[in-house]
């Protein structure tokens, strides 16, 4: 399996990182590392997200990381990182 980060997950990492920055750098790019590490799992364990119903057909999936929800899709051999967000934001 390969991941990759859609362009709206991209802008999600970059958002949260920008508002952890202003508080705590320390804190910013851990957050960073711990998001797009669990990203990389998804290699090995595509399926480990628990799958959101409402999407089907497709098999978008949910991965809870510390205080942050990914949504990701598995399509053939590719997860595809669509959404990130804290658990506290309004969505």
């Amino acid at each position: 399996m390969r991941v990759k980060w859609t362009s709206k997950s991209l802008e999600d990492l970059v958002r949260l990182h920008a508002f952890l920055q202003r508080v705590n750098s320390q804190a910013a790019k851990a957050i960073v590392s711990k998001l797009t590490t669990g990203a990389l799992r998804l290699e090995q364990m595509p399926r480990i997200g628990s799958p959101l119903s409402e999407f089907a057909p497709k098999d978008v999936r949910r991965l809870v990381i510390g205080d942050y929800e990914m949504r990701y899709e598995v399509v053939d051999d590719i997860v595809f990182i669509l959404r990130l967000w804290h658990a506290r934001e309004y969505r």
